[in-house]
């Protein structure tokens, strides 16, 4: 297939760039697959959509504030870093850098005022560098207290007079995130309130979690023309014997596993085509998912509206007939649903 075969008319302003008030209060699409119908509703509606025994799958990584805006100690020329991920068993993290100047191996760099220093060890391709760390607090919880969080591009923030930043770290994460480590929050997942999720455990529906720390290649546009020339970047992923349990108790009900979010999807379907069939495993998936495409764990899925062209809205296509999901995109448009991070979601039965 084509990466133009996913390309729609997006206006900019459908691009959420704030949350709503309330978490459960994000408008939810209804695609239901058997019937081909479309249907308008609230996040809220969840546990009256779907059945008692279904289960839903969550991804409880944990975002890291891994954006630090900081200078060069030799010069005091600013630049800007993303953590991507932490490399080996210290505080060196590969990291993409952004300055005026070039990337140099053991050029230092302040953050902070100095209360989180850096050092470049390695130049890395792809405008990514190799960084060491060091505070005199533990550097997590330095991030904690300096870094800003990993707000996609597509979202524009002022970082000069940072705003809306207390706003953003309360939202940009899960409720039910605990494992640190990714550079993305899982998005489908900042709609569930704890009120929301005590609502779907009192109709019967489960709720187990998984891990999937998100890297930025969540956002990486697809360049190749055809999607087969198109690689997804590996992620670290964590599946433990309690969700491993849940998911074979529900295929023995034959009931269904909804996965919440893509990196639900990708953990979930890469699992199960490396192991054929869920158990506790550690590993790191690349899976690039889009039509045609034989889902092995996954019944259905809650996801945002995602961007044209995106590895995501491929994802949503091979769950759901491509003209089929191309449509329901032109109807959110039309009706206009709030788009990616911030922005309502999609369940597709």
């Amino acid at each position: 297939m084509l990466t133009s075969d996913f390309d729609f008319e997006l206006p900019v302003a459908l691009i959420a760039q704030h949350p709503l008030p309330e978490r459960a209060s994000s408008r939810m699409m209804v695609l239901r697959r058997d019937a081909g119908t479309i249907e308008h509703a609230h996040i809220g509606d969840l546990p009256g959509i779907l059945a008692s025994g279904d289960l839903l799958v969550v991804n409880n990584t944990r975002v890291i504030p891994a954006r630090l805006f900081g200078e060069r100690v030799d010069t005091g020329g600013r630049v800007e870093v993303l953590l991507i991920e932490r490399v080996g068993g210290g505080d060196c993290w590969s990291a993409m850098y952004k300055a005026s100047g070039k990337a140099r191996e053991g050029l230092a760099l302040r953050f902070a005022d100095g209360n989180l220093m850096g050092t470049i060890m390695e130049r890395l391709d792809g405008g990514r560098v190799l960084l060491s760390l060091a505070s005199e607090r533990p550097v997590l919880e330095a991030l904690e207290k300096h870094g800003v969080p990993p707000l996609p591009p597509y979202i524009r923030r002022d970082a000069g007079k940072d705003l809306y930043r207390a706003d953003d770290v309360a939202r940009y994460q899960t409720v039910y995130a605990e494992h640190a480590g990714a550079v993305a929050a899982p998005t489908a997942g900042l709609h569930f309130s704890p009120e929301l999720i005590d609502r779907c455990a009192q109709t019967g529906i489960g709720m187990a979690a998984l891990t999937l720390h998100v890297g930025p290649g969540t956002f990486k546009p697809v360049k190749a023309d055809r999607l087969v020339d198109h690689q997804m970047e590996p992620e670290a992923y964590c599946v433990d014997e309690a969700v491993a349990a849940a998911i074979r108790a529900v295929d023995r009900e034959k009931n269904r596993v909804v996965a919440v979010g893509s990196t639900s999807v990708r953990t979930l379907e890469t699992v199960a085509s490396e192991r054929g069939r869920i158990e506790p495993c550690e590993g790191r998936s690349a899976l690039f998912i889009y039509p045609p495409y034989e889902f092995r764990a996954v019944d259905a899925m809650l996801t945002n509206f995602h961007l044209p062209k995106s590895t995501l809205i491929m994802m949503v296509s091979a769950l759901a007939d491509r003209e089929f999901v191309m449509d329901a995109y032109r109807q959110a448009v039309d009706a206009k649903y709030r788009f990616y991070s911030y922005g309502d979601c999609m369940l597709i039965l």
